[in-house]
């Protein structure tokens, strides 16, 4: 055992080159929001070697972390079915040979909970508001009573296990790769308009009207849909087309980010401060960029995060025209 709990309560570490497993395999946006707690831990304890559960189809949002040494794919997909109900023991086995001095559960979940205590060696350690009963299974519970945002949530986890937290957080995402046959001449605004939540994605009409009000800027239309649009002159449709790296590029050479709440949202707000965040019906306190400087639609309203309760420094807007109006501003004011 490398690890113990002082009589004050505190997590003390008796050998610096302890094991740490992050539990956190999905969604992308919660993956996003975790990167700056993990780089908390790894910076209080740098000889540790921390490794993290991920999903495969968000593990390239590790790539090239200072922070992680080892991606540990969960392969959710493999244990559907009778089938995949035959998968788990070898998996669970070779998870079990490498017990962790410290397990940090952000996921919050029966399932997450009963991986930690698969893979305990010393202690486990999750969140207060964890769902399914999860919660009986930590040594340690971090209290996020209070906590507004998932970034929030946890960082108190972090402060729970003694680590300190930074007053400026890391979000140590990759580069990213540049869409193939795809090489911009000219700046261009990034439009992500759809989103797998019920509610939460744009019209193809509104896809329409605001690529025509920033018209002649050059738009790309990226992310996931169920159906074509049809063709808009001054948009390059880049949607079903891009890998999740090639989307982190776009971000990362967009003139601005224009998105519906969802992950790819999220990438935005860790990247850039040139973001809009689209919320239809979602609470931008909880579910929001994280960065005060980003700007938010909601309810009629422009507003940036720092004032988002404070309504008297909001400005109308109250359709998607008028949000290409004001993007066409920011863009001129550089």
């Amino acid at each position: 055992m490398q690890s113990r709990v002082a009589d004050d309560g505190e997590f003390k570490i008796q050998n610096s080159k302890f094991k740490i497993l992050v539990i956190k395999p999905s969604s992308l946006g919660d993956v996003v929001h975790t990167l700056p707690a993990v780089a908390l831990i790894k910076r209080h304890w740098p000889q540790s070697r921390l490794r993290w559960l991920i999903n495969p189809e968000w593990a390239p949002l590790l790539e090239g972390n200072p922070y992680v040494d080892e991606a540990v794919i969960f392969p959710r997909g493999e244990f559907r079915g009778l089938a995949g109900w035959a998968k788990i023991p070898a998996w669970a086995k070779s998870m079990a040979a490498q017990k962790a001095d410290l397990v940090l559960d952000f996921q919050g979940l029966l399932r997450s909970a009963l991986i930690a205590r698969l893979c305990r060696g010393g202690e486990i350690a999750g969140l207060s508001d964890a769902r399914e009963g999860a919660r009986f299974f930590y040594d340690r519970i971090a209290d996020v009573r209070g906590a507004r945002h998932a970034v929030e949530r946890y960082l108190r986890l972090v402060a729970e296990v003694g680590a300190p937290i930074a007053p400026t957080l890391e979000w140590p995402l990759p580069p990213g790769n540049p869409p193939a046959d795809f090489a911009p001449s000219e700046q261009f605004v990034l439009l992500h308009p759809f989103s797998r939540g019920e509610g939460k994605s744009l019209s193809a009409e509104q896809v329409r009207e605001f690529c025509a009000a920033l018209a002649p800027v050059h738009i790309v239309i990226a992310g996931r849909a169920p159906e074509k649009i049809a063709a808009v002159e001054n948009a390059a449709d880049l949607l079903n087309r891009t890998s999740l790296a090639e989307l982190i590029w776009l971000i990362r050479h967009a003139a601005f980010v224009c998105s519906v709440d969802s992950g790819p949202m999220h990438i935005a707000a860790a990247i850039t401060p040139a973001l809009l965040s689209i919320h239809t019906w979602s609470d931008p306190a909880k579910v929001g960029p994280f960065r005060p400087d980003a700007w938010v639609w909601n309810n009629g309203a422009l507003f940036q995060m720092r004032n988002l309760d404070s309504p008297t420094a909001h400005q109308p807007c109250a359709n998607i025209r008028e949000v290409a109006d004001f993007v066409a501003g920011q863009i001129k004011r550089g």
